[in-house]
């Protein structure tokens, strides 16, 4: 199943491109070209991308029960998007053990964070107050992935930038994961449950693989790396190390307070904010 997922996220997006492809030979040449080999592109350009669509949303093989309480992998106020409390999959897709992710952008009251459509289409990952915020461990364990060497790209803040993401992303898929979450690290919580977070800022891990870790220890720092549209924090819980061959776990947050109201254990919607305190702060 988890291979099916991840040939039908590749379906997917290799059809987006050669179709775009298709329509910019279409658009650049003098008379349009043609011939038997365009002609065969534009048939099965939309239908890989059907097939890749029906693919993906075929019902089965997601790990339900209760979900696991976690340290928030963050601190102070951040904004929820593709989050699991609002659908399942939460990112469009199962691939990469993302069923139950979440993504996390820094949304603290005395900074404003850039609006999507607005400025310039490609910003300085520097002008978001995500980039270069503490990033920390959701459970204790083991480190068993470390990738620390991505760049640390632009935003994706426009709708043409949008699209340059789709096509350069699609190329990250082919390959492999780790050029999709960028960089990350991996940490075995010794009872079949492996935490992931992802898209940190190149060179700043803390953390080497075989480490110890307690849960709220800082790991690295919020970056920009792999494919994403701004620096935010992707969190997952997996069923294995291997994100390419992984099935998503559910997860709550502990003691974190949602749109400034009480402590819980749970995850917001997107749109919504997550309050969480430093280590030092919280509850024991």
């Amino acid at each position: 199943m988890v291979l099916l997922r991840r040939m039908a996220y590749r379906l997917t997006l290799g059809g987006v491109v050669v179709l775009a492809a298709v329509i910019l030979l279409d658009w650049l040449g003098p008379d349009g070209l043609d011939g038997p080999l365009l002609g065969v592109l534009r048939l099965a350009a939309p239908v890989a991308i059907l097939l890749g669509v029906a693919l993906n949303f075929l019902p089965g093989g997601d790990v339900t029960g209760p979900a696991r309480a976690v340290h928030p992998p963050v601190t102070g106020r951040w904004m929820a998007l593709n989050s699991p409390a609002t659908k399942v999959p939460s990112h469009g897709t199962r691939a990469y053990g993302q069923t139950y992710a979440i993504d996390l952008v820094y949304a603290p009251a005395d900074r404003d964070r850039p609006i999507f459509g607005t400025g310039p289409g490609m910003r300085p990952a520097t002008d978001y107050p995500a980039f270069g915020e503490p990033v920390l461990a959701m459970v204790s364990g083991t480190v068993v992935r470390v990738r620390d060497g991505a760049r640390d790209h632009r935003s994706r803040s426009r709708m043409w930038s949008l699209l340059y993401l789709l096509i350069e992303g699609s190329l990250r898929e082919f390959g492999g994961a780790g050029r999709v979450i960028g960089n990350h690290v991996v940490i075995d919580a010794g009872d079949g449950c492996f935490a992931l977070v992802a898209h940190l800022q190149r060179g700043s891990t803390m953390v080497r693989e075989g480490d110890r870790v307690q849960a709220g220890q800082p790991i690295g720092r919020c970056g920009n790396s792999g494919n994403t549209t701004e620096p935010h924090v992707h969190a997952q819980l997996m069923d294995r190390a291997s994100a390419s061959t992984a099935r998503g776990l559910p997860m709550s947050f502990a003691d974190i307070s949602i749109d400034d109201g009480p402590a819980e254990t749970g995850l917001p919607a997107n749109q919504r904010h997550l309050t969480a305190l430093p280590a030092v702060d919280r509850p024991s």
